[in-house]
């Protein structure tokens, strides 16, 4: 492979980096209040990984990308500047990626709340129609909160144990909305 060509693929984010430039991770992780550790913990890199980044050595884009996703800030925040090479093209490309994967799991996610909202509206509707008309008792109108209250339950379960996941696995450049309860 010639020195300074970027071999990847979009599918898995295999990505080798044959030259680095100056990172800003050192600056970030102490703005963060983080030890090394704790970056390797939150990116999913070892240790050793981290002290090579900050020292200035070479890593793959993927490794960067998991980095810059504990930090929640684009890959290119990661480097003082980024050239206009096969490099800076790939994570100029890496950060449209992850644009259009975040996109993605947004739409997923809301669309989830719209049909928890949507089927709790629809119920309220009926129940509150029903009680009126005199077709059920009066006091199945306390089904409405208890809707609301189990609707949410079941539904962060589900976000958390069954949809969080699958987005992950889906769009691994992703993350879950600010404000959601995560899956880790």
């Amino acid at each position: 492979m010639p020195v300074g060509s970027v071999p990847w693929t979009l599918g898995l984010v295999v990505l080798s980096v044959s030259f680095m430039n100056e990172t800003r991770i050192v600056d970030l992780r102490t703005q963060m209040g983080w030890t090394q550790e704790r970056l390797a913990d939150e990116s999913g890199v070892t240790v050793r990984t981290v002290q090579r980044l900050e020292a200035g050595n070479d890593g793959s884009l993927d490794t960067l990308s998991r980095v810059a996703k504990a930090f929640g800030v684009p890959v290119s925040d990661l480097f003082v500047t980024v050239a206009e090479d096969d490099y800076g093209r790939s994570v100029t490309a890496l950060n449209e990626r992850t644009t259009r994967q975040q996109e993605r799991r947004g739409r997923v996610e809301e669309g989830f709340r719209a049909l928890y909202y949507g089927v709790g509206v629809l119920f309220t509707i009926a129940v509150v129609v029903a009680v009126a008309t005199d077709v059920v008792p009066n006091v199945t109108i306390f089904s409405i909160p208890a809707y609301w209250v189990a609707g949410w339950l079941l539904s962060m379960f589900l976000f958390l144990v069954v949809l969080s996941p699958r987005l992950d696995r889906a769009y691994p450049l992703s993350r879950a909305a600010p404000g959601e309860v995560t899956s880790r």
